[in-house]
């Protein structure tokens, strides 16, 4: 049997840390950190697990063996920016779960079944079809639409024309999230990005979206709520190039389980929005071009409940979660794990939410009366909504 070769003599600036004074008095303590997630099983930023260390202990080398470990089990994702850097992963439980989620809940097959089930197919459509309406109106209500879910739902339904910005910009993401359905069997190119922007955003203000055209100067800022500039995006010159190398990525066939470089399609799907969010190809719309581009690859990928899930409303909800998932990939080089463990959690809920309204529909429909069912479609939407 061949023995394990000796590292005597391979130096280790971490743990030659570790053996020096004061820090070997409590080794336990620090060793106890040399792992991905905390103690409950979450993949914390610096920012929340300097809080939770032990006192006394030195934070930097606490970071630095909760480095050690997550780098250790970094998972390359794909190339980002100018100069290019690569975006690593780490698949975290919560990930592992949404992706059993979604294997299982919403793909075409699954949805075909829910059909089958519920047997009076104009009943589990008028559900759908009020379900599909939620992605368009919270999407234009997270980038500052003013309107309400009301009043944007009684306009989709009685298809009347939009009287502000606000219903403009509603209107455009429900036309972008069915032109994402129609494209759904069309590669990724530079094209399609433009187009879909272009369908979102013409008509609400061309003079400050200019649809379809990606931005040319380094003039563009992502700022908080306080007007501080929280991301400056890679340069204007090479946009087309890097949103190329960005398609090709995503063309390739590498969703075979059975090969290496397998990735599922939900975490490409998550790293596709948040490529977008990074590069900021327009001057504005940028997130409700990232998130219906991750439908898009969510329907090629043959998830057609997707159609019916609505992550904005989520998102919405929690949108300081969202924005601090990009800051945290960003200020630690690049490790995508927090923006897609946040995604999956979202996904998850999600995705939960929808069957629970399949669920609960399927029982109206079998213990109702026809007369009654009109009001059961009613519960069932404003359940799925809270």
């Amino acid at each position: 049997m061949k023995k394990p070769p000796a590292l005597r003599g391979r130096s280790d600036p971490v743990f030659d840390l570790l053996a020096q004074s004061p820090h070997k008095e409590r080794l336990s303590d620090y060793l106890v950190l040399l792992k991905p997630l905390d103690g409950q099983g979450r993949y914390l930023p610096f920012e929340d697990l300097r809080h939770r260390w032990a006192p006394g202990l030195d934070t930097r080398l606490c970071w630095a063996l909760v480095k050690k470990a997550r780098t250790a089990q970094y998972a390359s994702l794909l190339p980002l920016g100018e100069p290019i850097q690569w975006a690593t992963f780490v698949l975290t439980p919560v990930a592992q779960i949404a992706i059993s989620t979604v294997d299982r809940e919403a793909t075409t097959a699954a949805l075909a079944y829910m059909s089958r089930q519920i047997g009076e197919q104009a009943h589990f459509s008028y559900l759908l079809n009020d379900l599909i309406e939620d992605e368009a109106i919270s999407s234009s209500q997270l980038e500052g639409a003013a309107t309400t879910t009301r009043v944007a739902k009684d306009m989709l339904k009685r298809k009347r024309l939009p009287r502000t910005p606000d219903e403009r910009m509603v209107i455009g993401n429900y036309k972008m999230m069915n032109f994402a359905w129609e494209m759904r069997d069309r590669p990724l190119s530079v094209e399609l990005i433009a187009a879909i922007h272009c369908v979102g955003v013409e008509g609400i203000d061309d003079a400050k979206y200019s649809p379809g055209t990606f931005r040319v100067k380094d003039d563009v800022v992502v700022q908080d709520g306080e007007g501080n500039t929280v991301h400056t995006p890679p340069p204007a010159a090479g946009l087309a190039l890097r949103l190329q190398a960005l398609a090709k990525w995503i063309n390739q066939a590498n969703n075979d389980p059975l090969h290496a470089d397998y990735i599922h399609p939900l975490i490409k799907a998550i790293a596709l929005h948040f490529a977008l969010g990074y590069e900021h190809p327009f001057r504005d719309g940028n997130g409700r071009v990232a998130r219906a581009l991750f439908y898009w690859s969510m329907f090629k990928n043959d998830f057609s409940a997707f159609r019916y899930i609505a992550i904005s409303t989520l998102l919405r909800n929690a949108p300081v979660k969202y924005g601090r998932s990009y800051l945290h990939t960003e200020a630690d080089d690049l490790d995508l794990t927090y923006f897609i463990d946040f995604q999956c959690s979202v996904v998850l809920r999600a995705v939960t939410g929808f069957t629970e309204v399949y669920r609960k529909s399927l029982t109206y429909c079998r213990s109702e009366p026809v007369w009654e069912r009109a009001c059961s479609r009613k519960r069932c939407v404003s359940r799925y909504q809270r």
